[in-house]
């Protein structure tokens, strides 16, 4: 998985954060009365949204999240106006464990340092404000544990049921109760900020499809799947990045361009590890546009780059742009003081799609990376884009548009 609207990405000599198969003691209700028995109409009815569900592309039921997530930071920004005209009361029953607090980040802060990548090089040490720093340490290593449990050294231990577990001590987290110091960092997180808890329990399902699932029929399966390991992700991380205030964009476009992020940078990961998966018995491109191109799982798993496999290749890595394109739209949105980490973290992951061509489309045997200077050179890039604002890229993209036919002339 990524970056802070990235995919949290398989880590690279990092300790062991795995986790016990017990993660905690589950609080068990009193009470197991046994609901009645549901009536005819009932059944029925749950039989017509079941259908209806199925009949939906994946992306509406991606935006009836987008739906619920932007209603609650309009909510949020309504108690929040409100709050400021109210005097600051402290009626002596609310108290907090600083100390406890201040722990709980600097682990979260040991945990990503663990990691080489550029989620940390990037965004966490170099680009962000202190405050929104320790918050994207809280939701990145809840990601990497989570992502962890199916992709981990325990993982071949995993089950369904820990998977169950793991969502019930995330519900835990968001109702102030929680379970280990990382947790500490998280509720307190999601305390201050307008997350809602659907895109963590989104994710969740992702990995319960990395335990059940090998093979994406079509591409709208794969989107779906995109969206719970990575576009989650960017539903998590912007409300605490926040949108600029000036900005003009619906807070619905703002997150659909935060999951076309997510997408982007999961598909990238896709396009990159297609050798790496394949040992593993996993092929994570839709297989009907693999049998248009004339390929075959076979073909995949003897690794041979052909005309075909680089024809087909480049239809994914053209369509895995168009995503980032997408995302351009939103980071520009957002407050100033992220923009410049989000931008980078952009910009750096889609150069895996330019490396993957420099090695003539061999995934399966050459892994594609971005040589450190090229990274470092991004980042005045990144920084530049990110105090143009989405009004002057605008501008900017109409003027290319209207020299660049004088210019190829």
């Amino acid at each position: 998985m990524s970056t802070v609207l990235c995919v949290v990405c398989p880590r690279v000599n990092a300790r062991d954060h795995s986790l016990p198969r017990n993660y905690c003691t589950q609080r068990r209700c009193s009470s197991n009365k046994l609901s009645s028995k549901p009536s005819f109409s009932s059944g029925v009815s749950a039989y017509s949204r079941a259908v209806a569900n199925l009949s939906r592309s994946s992306e509406e039921r991606v935006y009836e999240v987008v739906l619920k997530q932007a209603a609650l930071v309009r909510k949020h920004r309504r108690e929040s106006e409100l709050d400021l005209k109210k005097p600051v009361e402290n009626d002596g029953t609310t108290t907090i464990d600083w100390n406890r607090l201040n722990e709980a980040y600097e682990r979260c802060r040991e945990f990503c340092a663990d990691y080489d990548n550029t989620f940390y090089l990037g965004t966490c040490t170099l680009l962000m404000m202190p405050e929104l720093r320790r918050a994207f340490w809280a939701i990145i290593v809840w990601c990497r544990r989570t992502d962890e449990l199916v992709d981990g050294p325990n993982a071949a231990y995993t089950t369904p049921k820990d998977l169950e577990r793991w969502e019930k001590r995330l519900n835990d987290i968001f109702e102030g109760r929680p379970c280990d110091v990382y947790d500490v960092a998280l509720s307190d997180t999601v305390s201050k900020y307008p997350i809602d808890i659907q895109p963590f329990k989104d994710m969740i399902e992702g990995m319960k499809l990395d335990l059940t699932k090998s093979r994406y029929e079509n591409f709208d399966e794969l989107y779906l799947y995109c969206y719970n390991v990575a576009g989650t992700v960017g539903l998590m991380s912007v409300p605490v990045i926040g949108i600029a205030p000036k900005s003009k964009a619906s807070i619905e476009s703002v997150y659909n361009a935060a999951i076309a992020l997510g997408i982007a940078n999961q598909l990238t990961n896709i396009l990159r590890d297609v050798g790496e998966d394949a040992i593993r018995g996993r092929i994570y491109l839709p297989q009907d546009e693999l049998a248009q191109a004339g390929l075959s799982d076979d073909d995949i798993f003897r690794g041979k780059v052909t005309d075909k496999w680089r024809s087909f290749m480049k239809g994914q890595i053209k369509r895995a742009r168009m995503f980032y394109d997408e995302a351009e739209k939103g980071v520009s949105e957002l407050n100033l003081a992220s923009r410049w980490a989000v931008w980078a973290s952009l910009l750096l992951y889609r150069q895996i799609l330019d490396a993957i061509e420099a090695n003539d489309y061999n995934n399966f045997t050459k892994r594609a990376s971005v040589a450190k200077a090229k990274k470092l050179a991004s980042l005045p890039v990144a920084y530049a884009r990110a105090l143009m604002g989405c009004s002057k890229l605008a501008k900017l993209a109409k003027l290319v548009m209207r020299y660049e036919p004088d210019t190829l002339a």
